[in-house]
């Protein structure tokens, strides 16, 4: 693992809110605004930016934490600017606070964590749990 980063660095990752993102659940229209669900991946792979750039050969990223507090909607066309801000990095953890914003309106905030790992130790301990079922 490299790390060419220090707390409070950015990156940035837009969406435009389309119907795929909408709040469904159990295949009903709950809401046409954009689900706490998508807005978690959108959060997760903004913060990912880091990640893909701090890998080595042989290694991996593996999502660790995902929290969202969901202030106000995004609705559909709408571009939601997402922004994952460098916390820390603990031994091979990575914690970055996010925030999702459409124009002023702040839309929802949180944290992610993810975690580097050796690629074939992640596969073996996949393996191993899988062959317990």
């Amino acid at each position: 693992m490299q790390n060419p980063f220090q707390p409070g660095d950015v990156q940035t990752y837009s969406l435009v809110v389309a119907p795929p993102d909408f709040a469904v659940l159990n295949g009903r229209l709950i809401h046409p605004v954009l689900s706490t669900f998508a807005l978690g991946q959108a959060m997760e792979w903004c913060s990912r930016q880091f990640v893909e750039q701090m890998l080595e050969e042989g290694e991996a990223g593996i999502g660790t934490l995902l929290t969202i507090e969901h202030h106000a909607p995004a609705f559909e066309g709408e571009t939601v600017e997402i922004r994952a801000i460098f916390e820390q990095l603990e031994g091979p953890t990575l914690t970055c606070c996010v925030e999702a914003r459409v124009g002023a309106r702040l839309v929802a905030t949180g944290r992610t964590g993810q975690r580097i790992v050796s690629s074939a130790r992640l596969q073996a301990r996949f393996q191993q749990l899988r062959s317990k079922e």
